[in-house]
């Protein structure tokens, strides 16, 4: 009985699965094997430095800054979670979350702001004789903008992790006499591991696939969306532009699968302690 009962649920499921991902993911990755000047798409992208340039370019700027997110985030996450009841906590929270109601085109242009030709930092320079400072169209810019969307999600994942935390181990380790720093270090930075390291593969995959930020600031940084972008709408070079998305989604999906796997040791580990 309960078998034909989950057949109703199972039926629509693989139905909207083959339709919206399994086939087009198929269709993807067969365009990727046509050939370019009598090579697979996919030998093309592979021998091609320009193409591994930018792939280099994109894991590296999502690398640092899912790094510098998650560095940020911990101790912001630390102190929501310990002050729930602060004066001003739920301004705080509405304004760490405020990055999530824009799309990646209102983060570039906010960068641009800030950091573009007119942007306020180029006004204050101007104001005290100083050459303007222009980051806002390279790699700084892009930077900027991944960790303006990248915080509000690692702060709501390492707060919830932080409030999880068993307080009477922290009041144990201080009546044992260890400081703040050792508290941290040997029972909080345990514990938060399996919420850090989920934090930092979200932002990396957030990052890796980031396309409005880096399409407002300027079509000349090199990194792989972009890439996708102009082989497929500027050279009409379709099966590069899919073979070069297959090598960003499995990129991605290594990282992720990885970090979910020293999510899921760092956890059990911690349950056996």
């Amino acid at each position: 009985m309960r078998l034909r009962g989950w057949r109703w649920f199972a039926a629509p499921a693989a139905a909207l699965f083959t339709a919206f991902w399994l086939l087009p993911m198929v269709k993807l990755a067969t365009l990727g094997a046509h050939e370019i000047d009598g090579r697979a798409a996919y030998m093309h992208v592979l021998t091609d430095l320009r193409y591994w340039r930018s792939l280099f370019n994109t894991v590296g700027l999502s690398l640092g800054a899912s790094l510098l997110t998650v560095i940020l985030a911990v101790p912001v996450g630390r102190f929501l979670a310990r002050h729930p009841h602060f004066p001003g906590r739920r301004l705080v929270m509405g304004l760490i979350a405020f990055p999530l109601a824009f799309p990646g085109v209102v983060v570039g242009f906010l960068i641009i702001l800030l950091g573009g030709r007119q942007g306020v930092v180029g006004q204050a320079a101007r104001a005290v004789g100083a050459e303007p400072i222009v980051f806002a169209y390279g790699m700084a810019g892009l930077f900027l903008g991944y960790l303006y969307f990248s915080l509000p999600r690692a702060v709501g994942v390492l707060t919830a992790a932080a409030e999880g935390i068993d307080t009477s181990l922290l009041e144990a380790g201080q009546t044992l006499g260890a400081g703040p720093w050792r508290r941290f270090m040997d029972i909080e930075l345990p514990a938060l591991a399996p919420a850090v390291t989920a934090a930092g593969a979200m932002c990396f995959a957030t990052s890796m696939g980031a396309f409005g930020t880096v399409f407002t600031l300027g079509t000349q940084i090199d990194v792989l969306p972009m890439t996708i972008y102009n082989e497929f709408t500027n050279y009409a070079n379709i099966p590069v532009a899919a073979a070069l998305s297959i090598v960003l989604g499995a990129v991605t999906w290594a990282v992720l699968y990885g970090a979910q796997a020293i999510a899921g040791r760092g956890a059990r580990a911690g349950g056996g302690a």
